[in-house]
């Protein structure tokens, strides 16, 4: 905001003949151009140049002054002599004279005119004296007077009926206000005029950012809400809520799944599997199959923004579906809420129970395919175990009957029994042979007959050794028959463990599964609506409004900026 300058005021001293002139007599001194400055810088403006016209050529001819000389002169009072009547030519005396700042200014433009060098306005009185120029006389102060659109130099023969300014006013005449102004009327009526200047601007500008407000904001959002009061077909919207529970016992399970089977956490995954089956492509075929969700949006009397062409394309009818559709789970809660909008309430109540009995197909089939999957394969292992069960068992049979015997174990103890029995006989016939021979004349056949047992009880000896020999070595003898028998033994048992580990697991498997059932249970049942859901009218209005002033925004901020930046 521009507001006006303090200009400051300056007394002038008067002398006595002066102040004793009557008021309409005396002109008002108007303010020199020495004063201008100090006042207020000028403010230059070509409009007020323009309106000033030769009265401001005129005063600036003239040093600034309102009046013409003559004007001046009359309130000029003599200065006073020196006592031999002659002006004075000390600066002291001059000083002493009592010159008013209308005089010192006068001299200062004669002795610029006489190109004097003066230092101060009473050092221009003294040199001017000095030149024996008086600058208070009248044809002094006459010559400072310079005519505008003069093509003669000053002091040339005028043409007759010409007018030579300035020019004494009768006193008989009415006085009349001088057309000039005063510079400090001309800078407040510049400054007026830049103030009006601004305002025009202003007012220019607000009206062209009314008009673009209009356009892009006011425009939009009542077409906008033309739209929502006036063609919008009213929807109806059903609202139901549906839970996934788990039929688990109180203190079954254990560990972490122990310790989250009675919270929503348990069926966290399943609700969430619903909810997308809900939400996608395949529910919206299936429910256009059965209750003809296409047809009832391709309907006429829907307004062309909510209604479907002829023959939609899935894509087109699984975008309405989507925006008609809306399902949300809370994880706090563990509750599905599912809302169903349509143009009739009936229609969006049979919807919502339709996507119902989806969501319950759903879930029966999650439960049964989870209960197969967990029983098939505790199943799987135990068939397995069983098979190897059984080739072990084959295995071992078919051991025990290469080697004819059931017990080979049995048959080497007997060789080994047999060997030990037939040594002992044969150390009992070598005593015996021993004591016959310690005779000095033994009876030869009971010799004979020693010697023949113990050489018959080595040949035993020696076959029985030559068989257990045989019953050891190679891979078919008894001994190897034994470990292998041995290991197939342990095979049997350690197959016999894992059928019966796998036998449990089936029936923990099998309980487990019965437990982990899923089932959903409906909290809120859709009910048809009486009144319309949508549109919401005031807060889409509302809403549109908001949008369309963010957008502009946006656009008049990076418009400012581009354009900055293109000027800087």
């Amino acid at each position: 905001m521009t507001t006006k300058p303090k200009a400051k005021k300056f007394r002038v001293r008067r002398s006595g003949g002066a102040a004793a002139q009557p008021a309409a007599a005396r002109p008002v001194p108007p303010p020199s151009a020495v004063d201008a400055p100090q006042a207020a810088p000028p403010v230059a403006s070509a409009a007020a140049a323009s309106k000033t016209g030769a009265g401001a050529t005129r005063a600036g001819a003239s040093g600034g002054a309102g009046t013409s000389p003559a004007d001046e002169a009359i309130s000029i009072r003599e200065p006073s002599k020196a006592k031999n009547g002659k002006p004075s030519t000390d600066l002291d005396e001059i000083r002493k004279e009592g010159l008013t700042g209308r005089q010192l200014r006068l001299a200062r433009r004669i002795a610029q005119k006489n190109n004097l060098p003066a230092t101060s306005d009473f050092d221009a009185v003294r040199q001017l004296r000095l030149k024996g120029i008086d600058p208070f006389q009248r044809a002094n102060m006459l010559e400072l007077v310079v005519q505008p659109n003069t093509a003669h130099p000053a002091g040339a023969p005028q043409a007759p009926g010409s007018v030579q300014l300035p020019q004494t006013v009768p006193s008989d005449k009415v006085s009349l206000p001088a057309t000039e102004l005063s510079p400090t009327e001309r800078r407040n009526r510049e400054i007026q005029q830049i103030q009006r200047d601004i305002a025009r601007r202003r007012r220019r500008k607000l009206l062209l950012l009314g008009a673009r407000l209009a356009f892009f904001v006011m425009l939009p959002t009542a077409l906008t809400g033309y739209y929502f009061y006036g063609v919008a077909t009213p929807m109806y919207a059903a609202k139901s809520e549906f839970l996934v529970l788990k039929a688990d016992s109180a203190g079954s399970g254990g560990g972490l799944g122990g310790l989250l089977s009675g919270t929503q956490f348990a069926t966290s995954q399943d609700s969430i599997a619903v909810q997308s089956y809900l939400q996608s492509k395949e529910a919206m075929l299936r429910l256009d199959r059965e209750v003809g969700f296409k047809s009832h949006f391709t309907q006429e009397w829907i307004d062309p923004i909510q209604r479907l062409e002829d023959n939609p394309t899935n894509e087109e009818a699984y975008k309405t579906y989507s925006r008609n559709v809306k399902i949300g789970y809370d994880p706090t809660e563990g509750v599905v809420r599912m809302e169903v909008t349509a143009a009739n309430p009936q229609v969006s109540a049979e919807f919502s129970q339709k996507l119902i009995s989806y969501a319950q197909e759903k879930v029966n089939q999650l439960s049964v395919q989870k209960r197969s999957d967990q029983v098939g394969d505790a199943e799987t292992a135990l068939e397995m175990a069983e098979d190897k069960r059984r080739n072990a068992q084959e295995r071992l049979v078919r051991l025990q009957q290469r080697g004819t015997v059931l017990d080979p174990e049995g048959v080497i103890m007997s060789l080994r029994s047999q060997i030990s029995t037939f040594e002992l006989q044969r150390q009992e016939k070598e005593l015996e042979l021993a004591a016959l021979l310690d005779n000095a004349r033994p009876n030869q056949a009971k010799v004979d007959g020693a010697r023949a047992d113990i050489a018959r009880l080595n040949s035993l000896i020696q076959r029985l050794n030559d068989r257990m020999i045989d019953a050891s070595a190679g891979e078919n003898s008894l001994a190897s028959l034994t470990v292998q028998i041995q290991m197939a033994q342990a095979d049997l048992a350690t197959r016999d463990m894992m059928l019966q580990s796998a036998l449990q697991q089936v029936e923990q498997t099998r309980m487990e599964a019965n437990r982990q059932v899923r089932y959903l249970t409906t909290a809120v049942e859709p009910v048809p609506s009486e009144e319309a859901s949508y549109p919401r009218r005031f807060e889409n209005t509302i809403l549109a409004f908001l949008i369309f002033s963010g957008i502009y925004l946006m656009c008049s901020l990076t418009a400012s900026i581009l354009r900055e930046q293109v000027s800087s």
